[in-house]
């Protein structure tokens, strides 16, 4: 288990979800209501681990990979686009499911999530495996995914970060 490939596998689902919201039926909102809920919860819960668990040990060990300048604009770029998702989903919650305003903020959620997916893959997930060792991102797999499974069955509250105390704290 390598916890860079439990994101990338949670990213793929990330999208997969978001393509079945895009299948449903405009009309069957409790479908759209249930599918959404599960992808809320997938969203937090993973951003959620990886601020606990991931961007702690890339702080101390990474170097800025890709277009990235250095690893903490990598890491505060990461928590900037988790609050920009969180906006995304607390705008949905005041919409009636289904609605277009409620799409509209969905789509912010999705636009949001799709940039920090690439970013995050191109830069801090090819870092962490540059410079962290095996059996290292392991253990934080095993933290993220048993983390993710005790908090994923009702879901965890959305709470921002300020990224540049957050890396202060972290680093």
């Amino acid at each position: 288990m390598d916890i860079t490939e439990v994101i990338l596998h949670q990213h793929m689902e990330q999208r997969r979800m978001f393509a079945m919201l895009d299948e449903v039926d405009r009309d069957d909102t409790r479908t759209l209501a249930a599918i959404w809920r599960r992808l809320e919860i997938l969203l937090e819960t993973h951003a959620e681990a990886e601020e606990r668990f991931f961007y702690p040990h890339l702080l101390k060990l990474g170097t800025g990979e890709a277009d990235a300048d250095s690893v903490e604009e990598e890491v505060e770029d990461a928590v900037k686009d988790h609050n920009k998702i969180r906006d995304g989903i607390r705008e949905a919650a005041k919409h009636r499911v289904g609605a277009k305003v409620w799409w509209e903020a969905v789509a912010k959620a999705r636009l949001e999530n799709d940039d920090h997916m690439a970013e995050e893959e191109r830069q801090d997930l090819a870092d962490f495996r540059l410079h962290a060792p095996l059996g290292l991102r392991h253990d934080i797999a095993v933290e993220f995914l048993r983390f993710e499974s005790e908090k994923a069955a009702e879901g965890i509250t959305p709470r921002d970060k300020d990224p540049e105390d957050y890396v202060e704290r972290n680093s």
